[in-house]
């Protein structure tokens, strides 16, 4: 019996709450998990589990027994992270993101990436939905968000700053907001799970929300940023997406004393324990290439030229 992998096995059972999470996650068979459990526990000589039909808990002898086993992983975990440091990233990762992040920036980090370690495929998972990264083997998820997940590890990636904007065409028709209460005015494109009603700015150093509304709003970010290059209405983007229309004239800045809400991009991953050379690669390579991309360079019309602070 490969005790390691037995007692990898008792932690993942002990951390999920089941035999099938755990066997997904290890990417075992749920017939493998019970053997190794079995095998550990004649071992021991004790029974570790409590299992029924609906949930598995730690018995006293697995309460015992489980820091015991994560202090034993840890240390095989250390060792095998300094005979792999020098190591060439190789194997398949899976990363998650946002349709907008994936089109505007993340395709083409990933490719410099993969061209830099040839070792290394990626399969990209684009969804515009909070993606579970064990259920859905993600490796790495790409989040804007305000707040990380708890219970997963978190890197800060780069500011995400956002921009209020329209078409000229619109703007032609309905004006354009001198203040932002004057957006309760206006044609307001929102999306479905996001700051549909309320959007939230500091001016002057305080912070202020204003009530929006309008005839549109969707559930997917291109479709609301479409729409917004074809004159429908006023929207909040990311600056990342709206850049390159700012700079050509396609789209205008607007409210330039109003500031959005900041948030951050995250890369979130299930664990540092036995991360694969090529994750942690990865990560260190997209903090980089963050800091040179879209998400530094903010200068367009209606901004000034400098970065957003």
């Amino acid at each position: 019996m490969d005790r390691l992998t037995a007692m990898r096995v008792f932690a993942e059972v002990a951390e999920r709450g089941s035999l099938t999470a755990a066997a997904q996650r290890l990417d075992m068979s749920r017939a493998m998990v019970s053997r190794y459990l079995a095998e550990l526990e004649a071992w021991l000589g004790t029974r570790l589990l409590h299992r029924t039909t609906r949930a598995v808990s730690l018995t006293d002898a697995g309460n015992d027994a489980l820091p015991r086993c994560r202090e034993m992983l840890g240390i095989a975990d250390d060792l095998a992270s300094a005979s792999n440091a020098g190591s060439t990233p190789r194997g398949l990762l899976r990363v998650a993101c946002s349709t907008s992040l994936g089109q505007a920036f993340l395709a083409a980090a990933v490719t410099r990436f993969i061209v830099r370690h040839p070792g290394v495929a990626i399969d990209l998972v684009v969804a515009d939905r909070t993606v579970d990264l064990v259920d859905e083997r993600i490796d790495l998820a790409i989040r804007v968000t305000t707040e990380p997940s708890p219970g997963l590890i978190a890197r800060k990636l780069a500011t995400c700053h956002s921009v209020v904007c329209a078409a000229p065409s619109y703007l032609q028709r309905h004006g354009t907001p001198e203040r932002a209460e004057d957006l309760a005015l206006h044609n307001c494109l929102t999306y479905t799970y996001f700051g549909k009603s309320l959007w939230q700015f500091t001016h002057n150093g305080v912070p202020l929300g204003v009530p929006v509304g309008g005839n549109l709003s969707a559930n997917e970010v291109n479709v609301v940023f479409a729409a917004t290059l074809a004159g429908a209405g006023i929207s909040m983007q990311p600056v990342y997406s709206a850049l390159p229309h700012l700079r050509d004239g396609t789209l205008r800045a607007l409210l330039p004393d109003y500031v959005p809400r900041e948030m951050t991009v995250y890369g979130v991953y299930i664990s540092r324990k036995q991360m694969p050379s090529a994750l942690r690669a990865l990560i260190d390579d997209l903090v980089l290439q963050f800091r040179t991309g879209l998400f530094e360079d903010t200068g367009y019309p209606g901004r000034g030229a400098a970065p957003l602070a």
